[in-house]
Order: structure tokens, then sequence, then C-alpha cells
């Protein structure tokens, strides 16, 4: 199937625009998104992916990996990251393309416990602490940003989009 350019260009903008809110969000709040217990602000955009599906995929991976760029953590984090909300941000889509009734909630939840794995095992290496701690500080944070704020996010998004959404 052959895109129409304006969609494309459409697309192109939304992954920018997905990209440049999360690298933001997490430079500027940086004292809080790089420890071992930690509540990435910027994460609340994830579920967002459910409704815009690739470009805010792409756009969520390449804001990660930019924000990441100021991590203490260096090379782990800047790549493990985004591959996480990489994988994160694409299972969520595919539930969510499922709508089926609590669809929402199961995608929001699949990226906490993704992430969760993910970030929390690579930072309990790198801070020398024990694996289920680095996951534990994760999980809290993650339920905060997806689960709540995200969650919120997503169906305001969605209502105040609409149905037009969904359609284009």
């Amino acid at each position: 199937m052959i895109q129409s350019t304006s969609k494309r260009s459409r697309q192109i903008a939304l992954a920018a625009l997905f990209a440049a809110l999360y690298a933001v969000g997490v430079t500027v709040l940086a004292p809080i998104s790089f420890q071992a217990y930690q509540v990435r602000v910027a994460d609340c955009l994830l579920p967002l992916s459910i409704l815009f599906g690739p470009p805010a995929i792409l756009g969520l991976t390449l804001g990660t990996f930019v924000g990441n760029l100021s991590s203490p953590f260096g090379a782990i984090d800047i790549v493990g990251g985004a591959v996480a909300n990489f994988i994160a941000t694409f299972v969520a889509w595919q539930i969510g393309r499922r709508k089926f009734n609590g669809s929402w909630l199961v995608g929001t939840v699949s990226e906490v416990l993704v992430i969760t794995f993910f970030v929390g095992t690579y930072l309990s290496f790198l801070l020398a602490i024990p694996v289920w701690l680095g996951w534990v500080g994760v999980l809290v944070g993650e339920i905060i940003a997806v689960n709540v704020g995200g969650y919120l996010l997503l169906n305001g998004v969605y209502r105040a989009l609409g149905r037009r959404l969904l359609r284009d």
C-alpha cells in the first residue's frame, strides 16, 4: 500500500514530536530519571503508542536514545533504555490493536513489565545492587509514570481527538 505524501509527512512529524518531547522530558528531569529508584516522567508518553502506533514507537525510541545521552550510566543505558522502550511500546501497540475490553490496561501493564525487567536488570549490575532491588526501584516509578500518568494521558488524548485519530 502506497502512502500519500501528506500522511507520510504527518507520521514523520509525529515521530519527531514524540522524540523531542521524550528527550526534553528526560533531560529536564534528569535528577529523577537516572537512579535506582526513579520516576521517569517522560515515560507517561509511552502508552500513546497504543493510539499512534509506529510514529510513536519510533519517536519514543529515538527520544529515549537522545535523552539517555545525558545518563551517568553511559552506553548501556543509552542503548538498553532505547531497546527496552522500543519493545515495550511495540508490545503495547500490538495489544491495543486487539481492542478487547481492557486492552489499554493490559498494554500499559506490559510496558511496565518490559521496562522493569530490562532497565531494572542492567541497573542492578551497574549499581552493584541485588537484581530484585533494581526491579522494585524501576517498577514503582514505572507504575506511577506509565500506569497512572500515562494511562490518564492516553484517555485524555483519545477523548480530545476522538475517533478522528483512529480513522486516519
